[in-house]
């Protein structure tokens, strides 16, 4: 019984071994032709945010958005306070500008935005407003802006520190200890 054991496991191992080698032959076989194939042929990739090369010539016609800055700075405010800054923005391309949309990157920055298209050479806007509420320490709200410009996602930002409403200060006597 021990021998018929150990004689099935002999030869099961070498089927394994002699198997895979054969495997791995044609895997690498295979994986060498894969490789010159994709030499041979460029390889199309679908991206919607990627112009096909077909298309690159109609982009001198498109909308520019063009901001007169992308970063607003509003320094140090009190938690509650509620902060508005208007990007001001000229169309620079050739073709009239319409913002489809605007979105925030968190529930307390709003924007709003010109909604009729924006002629070539005439300027528009994005207004941001920023609530302070229930947002102490460094705060950086973003607003994506999608257009029919090249390119089209324009990202605007604010940036500046919310001091706690909550939280004492350090007085003339040294810090002050929370309970």
């Amino acid at each position: 019984m021990k021998k018929n054991f150990l004689l099935a496991l002999a030869l099961g191992t070498a089927m394994t071994v002699t198997s895979c080698d054969q495997n791995n032959t044609t895997e690498s076989e295979a994986t060498t032709a894969e490789a010159t194939a994709a030499v041979d042929q460029p390889q199309v990739v679908d991206n919607p945010n990627v112009v096909p090369t077909s298309q690159a010539a109609g982009t001198e016609n498109m909308a520019v958005m063009n901001f007169e800055t992308t970063e607003f700075d509003f320094g140090t405010i009190k938690e509650g306070d509620i902060v508005e800054h208007t990007f001001k923005f000229t169309n620079t391309g050739k073709s009239p500008l319409v913002i489809e949309s605007a979105s925030a990157s968190c529930g307390c920055t709003a924007p709003d935005w010109t909604k009729t298209p924006v002629a070539p050479g005439e300027a528009g806007e994005v207004k941001v407003r920023f609530d302070s509420r229930n947002k102490p320490g460094q705060q950086s709200p973003t607003v994506t802006v999608r257009a029919n410009t090249e390119p089209n996602i324009v990202r605007v930002f604010m940036k500046g520190n919310v001091t706690s409403s909550s939280i004492p200060t350090a007085g003339a006597d040294g810090p002050v200890k929370l309970n």
